[in-house]
């Protein structure tokens, strides 16, 4: 893109205005992310690994879990993910269904309280033709907005504005999970 507000090739693709690297050079650290198979499943490679920077998974439960979305729509986007792997939406037991709306409850509260969300848009693409960019492993998607967030860039320009650096939003919102308390 170097540079574009629009993709030059594409001017009808929605593009981010993002440049989380200045912060990062700025604090010393990157947002390069981990080493995974495409050929496999990645949110379940995901789930293999370790919690921390490279996985960005902010909390498990015994059936589902909460992942940092890595290529945001906002700031504080968020995935709640069954751990079973499934693409069926009605496969899901009972209790993989409680835990996901647990999570998804826990997710808003902490989003609330770490980052100050007006509200949210809260759903779940099934199927790559109703839009799911990883459309063989099931998730729901958080994502925070705030009064007054479409301006003229979403709008005019078709550019989404993040405006923190990935990792510093994990670390954020790992913190206010920790300290938001189910009820």
């Amino acid at each position: 893109m170097k540079g574009y507000a629009l993709d030059p090739e594409n001017p009808r693709q929605r593009t981010k205005l993002w440049a989380p690297w200045r912060m990062a050079y700025i604090k010393g650290h990157s947002v390069t992310g981990p080493k995974l198979d495409k050929a496999k499943c990645i949110l379940c490679q995901l789930l293999e690994m370790a919690d921390g920077d490279d996985n960005l998974i902010l909390e498990r439960s015994e059936h589902a879990y909460v992942v940092m979305n890595r290529y945001p729509y906002t700031n504080g986007h968020v995935m709640v993910v069954p751990k079973r792997h499934t693409s069926e939406f009605p496969s899901l037991t009972p209790a993989e269904s409680d835990d996901l709306m647990r999570l998804m409850r826990r997710s808003v509260k902490a989003i609330q309280s770490a980052i100050r969300a007006h509200g949210f848009n809260i759903g779940m693409n099934v199927g790559r033709v109703a839009g799911a960019g990883i459309d063989e492993h099931l998730h729901f998607h958080v994502v925070p907005r705030w009064n007054g967030d479409t301006n003229f860039m979403p709008v005019l320009a078709d550019v989404n504005l993040v405006n923190d650096h990935l990792i510093d939003s994990y670390r954020l919102l790992r913190k206010a999970l920790g300290e938001t308390a189910d009820s």
